[in-house]
């Protein structure tokens, strides 16, 4: 396979963990982009990187660049992929995407048109864990789902300029932590939920702080979903079949699962992956993807959830500047 020449957009915690994930490989990212030239420096010095542009747009004309790995703020993320598609490169782009659905259509549109390859940085599916899941629950050891219990709640502080609280800056639960509850909700669930009923808190910004989701499907399969930023949660799912549960913790990057048998009440240990290895696994499938190997990005998953959580805002009547235009 090619020596694909990743380059980053972004110096963040994301971009440090792609850096290191590359290393583990034998790798180097190749270039950085940044919107403060001196961090991209600073970042390039850290890992041995060769390349730094001067303006961040000079990404997207680099001709040895292969897949750009997007890490800036959600409400940045239509702009750089527009650019990035449109000039032929592969994109990798954190959690969430886009802002909502029609940015995320447009996107898929432009890839396209373009025979690129676009994915979402989701973690949920690229472990390893989740693959050996659904070998199980394939194999009907389990019977038929039926319920799905998702948690994810951080204690923030009231910091209503940090990014988690700043409407400016596409803050709140659902984009941030949301978005990983409902992508291991769409993992399992057989079809896309086409149900969906919820509650809001919203924080002095008038993000949503707290959020409380029902959904369903038209197999009848429930699932609930609790998020919160400020209210501290365990990462913590149940998957229930009609022959048993699963229950997971720090589900974005599981690495075991439990199953509980409910005909004799014995239980099953699953382990697979590694919870420090979760980008170079997303790496590794994003790079079979841009070969033409096999496609595991499920970027019709990434949509299904960007359709969820595009309804659920509309429904509140949250919407973030960029919308308002």
């Amino acid at each position: 396979m090619k020596d694909f020449k990743w380059a980053t957009l972004g110096t963040g915690i994301i971009a440090n963990q792609l850096a290191q994930a590359l290393e583990a490989r034998g790798q180097k990212i190749y270039s950085v982009a940044n919107r403060t030239h001196s961090k991209g420096i600073e970042f390039a010095e850290k890992y041995g990187i060769e390349k730094v542009y001067d303006n961040i747009d000079d990404v997207f004309e680099d001709e040895n660049v292969d897949i750009i790995y997007i890490s800036t703020p959600h409400n940045t993320h239509i702009e750089y992929l527009r650019k990035a598609l449109k000039a032929g490169k592969h994109v990798l782009c954190e959690k969430s995407i886009t802002l909502n659905s029609d940015e995320l259509d447009e996107a898929i549109e432009l890839a396209r048109e373009n025979n690129l390859i676009l994915a979402e940085a989701m973690t949920i599916f690229h472990m390893p864990i989740y693959k050996e899941l659904n070998k199980i629950i394939e194999s009907g050891s389990l019977g038929k789902l039926r319920l799905i219990q998702m948690n994810f709640g951080s204690f923030k502080e009231y910091d209503m300029t940090n990014r988690f609280f700043n409407r400016n800056l596409a803050g709140g639960a659902l984009l941030d932590i949301g978005v990983y509850a409902l992508s291991f909700v769409r993992w399992f669930m057989t079809s896309k939920p086409n149900e969906i009923l919820s509650q809001v808190k919203y924080a002095e910004t008038g993000v949503d702080e707290q959020a409380s989701i029902l959904l369903k499907n038209d197999e009848e399969e429930m699932a609930t979903v609790i998020l919160s930023l400020h209210a501290k949660q365990p990462k913590r799912a149940t998957i229930s079949f009609e022959k048993g549960y699963v229950e997971m913790y720090e589900y974005p990057r599981g690495q075991e699962a439990v199953i509980t048998y409910v005909v004799d009440d014995s239980k099953e240990i699953i382990k697979a992956g590694d919870t420090e290895k979760a980008l170079q696994y997303e790496v590794a499938d994003m790079e079979e993807a841009v070969a033409g190997i096999e496609n595991n990005m499920h970027l019709d998953y990434t949509k299904d959830v960007m359709d969820i959580m595009t309804k659920l805002r509309n429904d509140w009547g949250m919407v973030y500047p960029e919308e308002e235009k």
